[in-house]
């Protein structure tokens, strides 16, 4: 089974993450901000992975540590869970809508962090969120998991249905990315050979 614990303790936040890409999309949050803890479980339902998330973080202050961090060390855990890449489908792309709102999300686990982000959130918050900090997610997540993300909001009014667009395409797209292609079993799927 493809899967992997981290664990991450700063003067700002403790995180634990364990992820199982193998799973079926049962998760356990707490990260103290529920909007956040909602978004997560979007990854891990519709990217069919178990994911644990355990984060206690300076929130007296505001989210932002916590959320960056969080995105950091499962970018860890992803990366650890993926392993050598061989016999993956290394690509996936999503597009995802909800009511109004349209979301797409491509991913390629070709071991260069870089992230395209262009979601213009109609509202700064939602619930205890900062919305500036979805793109802190982010960052961290492909800072660490080497991976090219790029994320579109192509439509969209409501920043709730906007953000969960975003999340639920993520996932879905990652679900996509790590699926062993069985016509390249045992191979990285790179004219390099490695990733």
């Amino acid at each position: 089974m493809r899967q992997a614990e981290i664990s991450r303790d700063t003067l700002e936040t403790k995180i634990r993450v364990k992820i199982n890409l193998d799973g079926s999309g049962n998760s356990q949050l707490n990260t103290g901000i529920g909007f956040f803890d909602h978004m997560l479980d979007q990854i891990a339902r519709h990217g069919t992975f178990d994911l644990e998330i355990e984060a206690v973080g300076d929130l007296h202050i505001d989210g932002h540590h916590t959320v960056e961090d969080v995105g950091i060390t499962v970018g860890q855990a992803f990366a650890r869970a993926v392993g050598d890449k061989k016999g993956l489908t290394r690509y996936g792309h999503a597009y995802v809508p909800l009511d109004e709102a349209l979301s797409r999300v491509v991913v390629d686990l070709s071991g260069r962090p870089g992230l395209e982000f262009d979601v213009p959130f109609s509202a700064g918050a939602i619930g205890a969120l900062d919305t500036q900090l979805v793109y802190e997610f982010f960052q961290g997540f492909v800072n660490h998991a080497g991976v090219s993300l790029h994320i579109d909001n192509l439509k969209g009014r409501n920043a709730h249905h906007q953000c969960e667009t975003v999340f639920k395409a993520f996932g879905r797209a990652l679900r996509m990315a790590v699926t062993p292609d069985p016509r390249q079993a045992g191979v990285v799927p790179s004219t390099k050979g490695a990733l």
